[in-house]
Parts: structure tokens; C-alpha cells; sequence
């Protein structure tokens, strides 16, 4: 099994690149996982690595849409249109 985690951890590496559902389904996966499995330290922390990428990468998604959601505009025609923002802040 430590060669699926290897593969595991490959695939983080693009967390932020998974839609968000199949990050959360891989997330949720791994958790039980570890809750379930009887495994090596090894394997426990390559996957709690795994875990904690793509739930840093399932923040940032859940942090953008709300972003788009509050930046939601009302234009002279009674319709709501999103404007346009950066998502990453600015450490200038």
C-alpha cells in the first residue's frame, strides 16, 4: 500500500488544480483511512500530508467562491453581475 500513497502524494502536489468535490471525496478517503487502517507511521503521515494539501487547496476554493458571492453587483439594468478580483493577496 505504500506505493498507492507514494501516488497519493504525486497527485497533491496538483491539489489546487482538483475540482473542489473530488478533493473533498479524496480527503474524506484518506480520512477514513486513517481511522480505519492499522498502518505504518510512514504511510499515516504520507497521507496525513496528502490530507492536509488538499484541504488547504478545498479552503482556498470554498474562501474564492465566496469572494465571487460577496462581489456580486447590481448594474444599472436590476442585474447582478461578478466583478472581477484577485485572488491571491498582495504582499507587495
Amino acid at each position: 500500500m505504500p506505493k498507492s500513497s507514494k501516488a497519493d502524494a504525486s497527485q497533491g502536489n496538483s491539489a489546487e488544480e482538483t475540482p473542489f468535490e473530488e478533493a473533498l471525496e479524496k480527503l474524506e478517503s484518506i480520512v477514513e483511512s486513517m481511522e480505519d487502517d492499522d498502518l505504518p507511521l510512514e504511510t499515516l503521515l504520507e497521507r496525513f500530508e496528502d490530507g492536509s494539501r488538499l484541504a488547504k487547496a478545498c479552503q482556498k476554493k470554498l474562501a474564492e467562491a465566496e469572494l465571487k458571492i460577496k462581489k456580486l453587483e447590481q448594474n444599472a439594468d436590476d442585474e447582478f453581475e461578478t466583478v472581477e478580483f484577485n485572488a491571491s493577496p498582495n504582499d507587495d
